[in-house]
């Protein structure tokens, strides 16, 4: 049933909120509504001026706060959720994220203090308060050592503490829901067949997850949608599976659960990880949303090429699966039907016949360390016999054609040679002129071909001593 009320907790507020239109992100409400704590920078997502923590669940299934952009959350996504804004973190008195901002001189000219409390309010909460806490937001203006301190400065919540009575309740799945307001159409469906009946009812439905990349549409008014398809609540796309041979990953696992979850199980995936975006960023993106966007320079295709991924698609004239490694068509085009949506991420565990060990790890290349768009994104695996003889090669990369890509020909070359510094000498000159890349305001095509040669050299320094 259809309803025209979007109801949510706000700073511990019951809202209902008729005939709002569910793409109005939550930033822009916000403000609106004289929350104006939270500030609009960059509207991209790049900078935490705007960060708002949600509760969300865990890893291990229980509560906890998570720092989010509120500039890419469109109204619809927050319906049955908890939301919490720097007007909410005070009560009576400063929080103690706030006090010690105050005393060691963590707070800047103002602007964005907010989004540097929020990050730290959730992170304070999930006992994480390390670096990677503020990774995403932006701006020093006092530099980084009063903000580290207060990082370090800051002890255990107590238990008595409010927001900590707010964990307590059992987590809820994520309700499904049928909304329309201000003539758009939003839904969240819970199963898989669901979303099957509602992409043919509504052919000219948009499917989202996180929507950090729809999001930039929507904060920016470049695109309208009439009927929005939510994946985020669909049980199927939850599945996060381990056995002895793969790892299955639901399309819809946010990327900082899967992150928790499979640390140490892929190297390459957890090194390109913990590069990808900020938390912020992470606590909404997901797998299936990278894949399906098929940018040429999304981080995580080149790690699923080296690692030989598969997609199940599924319609509702059933289910296939796909290799990743023929995906991506070309630019910003794959083998997924219009009536089709990724179900899952199967990654192999196993090694190439004859395999002793193997060698993996994947390399992001940009401006800015984390938080920022790849220049170049490489991911490498490489299969050994006993005799240290290459039995298998992947070599993949993103950010130098028109889709993620592997360089098949260098890959056949290093078959059956060894493991060598004049073996990797040897390919190099071929790695030069497999790509042809574009010149952008990131990097001429001469720096890409560069670090395409370049980067496989260092995973061979990195690995040449194990």
């Amino acid at each position: 049933m259809t309803t025209a009320v979007l109801t949510f907790v706000l700073n511990g507020q019951p809202v209902s909120l008729e005939n709002i239109s569910p793409t109005l992100t939550l930033l822009t409400y916000l403000r609106q509504s004289g929350l104006v704590g939270t500030k609009e920078g960059c509207a991209d997502g790049d900078c935490g001026a705007c960060t708002v923590a949600v509760v969300g669940q865990r890893a291990d299934g229980g509560l906890h706060y998570q720092a989010m952009n509120s500039c890419l959350i469109p109204m619809g996504a927050i319906a049955g959720r908890q939301i919490v804004t720097v007007e909410g973190v005070a009560s009576g008195e400063l929080h103690p994220v706030q006090t010690q901002m105050v005393e060691l001189g963590g707070s800047q000219c103002g602007y964005c203090t907010p989004g540097f409390i929020m990050s730290l309010f959730a992170a304070y909460y999930d006992s994480s308060l390390d670096d990677e806490a503020v990774e995403g937001n932006l701006c020093r203006c006092t530099g980084y050592l009063p903000i580290r301190r207060v990082l370090q400065g800051l002890s255990p919540p107590p238990p008595q503490d409010p927001f900590q009575a707010r964990l307590a309740a059992e987590a809820d799945p994520l309700p499904g829901m049928a909304y329309r307001g201000n003539g758009q159409q939003f839904f969240r469906p819970t199963q898989l067949n669901g979303v099957l009946e509602l992409m043919q009812t509504h052919s000219d439905a948009t499917l989202v997850a996180g929507a950090t990349d729809l999001g930039l549409e929507l904060t920016h008014h470049r695109q309208q949608y009439s009927v929005l398809i939510s994946l985020e609540a669909v049980h199927e796309l939850q599945v996060l599976a381990q056995t002895d041979v793969a790892v299955i990953i639901g399309a819809a696992v946010p990327l900082g659960r899967l992150k928790a979850i499979l640390q140490g199980v892929f190297p390459a995936l957890d090194e390109m990880l913990h590069w990808f975006a900020a938390a912020q960023v992470r606590n909404r993106a997901t797998l299936g949303g990278n894949i399906g966007t098929a940018s040429p320079i999304g981080d995580l295709p080149p790690v699923l090429l080296a690692l030989d991924a598969t997609l199940t698609l599924a319609s509702a004239a059933g289910t296939r699966t796909v290799a990743i490694a023929s995906f991506f068509t070309g630019y910003r085009q794959t083998r997924r039907r219009a009536d089709e949506v990724i179900v899952a991420v199967t990654i192999p565990k196993t090694m190439a016949p004859g395999a002793a060990r193997r060698l993996s790890q994947s390399y992001k290349v940009g401006k800015r360390g984390t938080d920022d768009i790849s220049i170049v994104a490489a991911a490498f695996t490489i299969d050994l016999d006993v005799q240290g003889t290459i039995v298998l090669a992947r070599l993949a990369y993103g950010g130098v054609a028109a889709t993620p890509i592997r360089a098949i020909a260098a890959e056949t070359a290093l078959l059956g040679q060894p493991w060598t510094q004049a073996t990797v000498q040897a390919i190099k000159p071929q790695l030069l002129e497999t790509f042809t890349p574009l010149s952008d305001l990131r990097a001429s095509a001469d720096y890409r071909n560069r670090l395409v040669a370049n980067l496989f050299e260092k995973f061979f320094v990195e690995f040449s001593g194990d």
